[in-house]
């Protein structure tokens, strides 16, 4: 699909290398959606399809199992998908770049308003029990390299919500855990470059919630399987999150282990769109339009936003005039404003010129031990 040489992602509780071991068989399916973009529910609407039924045998996340999880021994989750003689689906929140490519496999990814996703995954956060979680991750594949790990990865959200919410979209530690907007973006520009594959799938959260029938229906006409007319309303209100919610216990990602979760149903929170403007307010956008200009290209942000974007600032060039960095040169920009003439701090150390239109992140200069500059902050490199 020309996404070059495969990636390894690899954090304290997930590791793309367990795909090395997993074989393809013709009609598999790959779930790779970024986290809280609606995986779970692409899993059910397969495992409806597929078994044309909602009766299971198995909690989900045993019929389905995240390969790349490191929760239970790589053996075991093998053997269990060898063993099953119906049309594989299997889960993963790894970016498609780091998946192993067979044409005879269909992936299917999903997308959500990131926005959502911050407020959705800080939920998700407080309600599921890291201890447990660490204990699980230890009897499956001991503690070789965790503690690196543990080190690598950001401190556990704290704060406001929207302090954990900002902590998401530019967290310390980029890359470095299952989801912030950064690995949201890279993971859906994976499919982006090569959507118009025939094995390739890239449907939007926002149109499972406004067309659940027609998003089915398309889904099952994508993985060349046959429903009957009459079968169909049935398996969509078995999909609905109202039902889904009603059945956490068999149908909630890692819920067949016991104690991982607080309260299973709370998994299924909302499943709404606009839970964001409960945390971000309409003077904060163009701060994250910033962001996400400089995470992915600006087609896949106008696909993604829904409406779109504001713009965001304008950037500038600073050079710091200090003989003890003549060369230090720095990005800059400023709320709105192009000025007309260059911009220089108060100690006359900076100056910056407009550059182009470009993304902004509003930092405070302090942060960097920058001099304030009247109207410009920081954009981080």
């Amino acid at each position: 699909m020309g996404l070059g040489e495969r990636v390894r992602y690899q954090t304290s509780f997930t590791d793309s290398a367990r795909w090395d071991g997993f074989v393809f068989r013709p009609g598999d399916i790959v779930i790779s959606a970024p986290a809280k973009c609606g995986t779970t529910w692409l899993q059910m609407i397969c495992a409806l399809e597929i078994f044309k039924s909602a009766a299971f045998d198995r909690p989900l996340d045993q019929i389905s199992p995240w390969l790349d999880v490191l929760l239970r021994p790589l053996t075991g989750v093998l053997a269990d998908l060898e063993a099953q003689a119906h049309r594989r689906f299997i889960k993963t929140h790894t970016p498609l770049d780091g998946l192993p490519v067979d044409d005879r496999v269909t992936y299917l990814c999903a997308s959500r308003d990131p926005r959502d996703v911050a407020v959705s995954l800080d939920s998700h956060t407080s309600n599921t029990d890291r201890a447990v979680s660490l204990a699980l991750r230890e009897d499956a594949v001991g503690t070789v390299v965790l503690d690196e790990l543990l080190a690598a990865a950001p401190s556990l959200p704290s704060g406001t919500a929207r302090e954990r919410f900002w902590s998401w979209v530019n967290p310390a530690a980029p890359g470095k855990t299952v989801s912030d907007l950064e690995i949201m973006l890279h993971h859906l520009d994976t499919f982006w470059q090569v959507r118009d594959q025939p094995n390739i799938v890239l449907l939007r959260y926002e149109d499972l919630l406004d067309d659940l029938e027609g998003q089915m229906r398309y889904i099952a006409a994508r993985l060349g399987i046959a429903i009957t007319e009459t079968a169909w309303p049935d398996l969509v209100q078995a999909a609905t999150f109202a039902v889904m919610k009603g059945r956490a216990g068999e149908l909630a990602p890692e819920a067949s282990h016991d104690g991982f979760y607080h309260d299973r149903s709370q998994f299924f929170h909302s499943g709404s769109t606009g839970q964001w403007r409960q945390v971000l307010s309409e003077e904060e956008l163009p701060r994250y339009a910033a962001r996400v200009a400089e995470c992915a290209p600006a087609d896949l942000a106008a696909w993604i936003h829904r409406p779109a974007l504001p713009a965001a600032g304008n950037l500038l060039k600073a050079r710091c005039m200090s003989e003890d960095a003549p060369e230090l040169t720095a990005e800059l920009v400023v709320d709105g404003v192009v000025p007309s003439q260059p911009v220089i701090s108060p100690d006359g150390c900076w100056v910056a010129y407009v550059v182009a239109p470009a993304a902004r992140q509003r930092v405070e200069c302090a942060r960097y031990g920058w001099p304030p500059l009247t109207v410009a902050h920081r954009r981080r490199s």
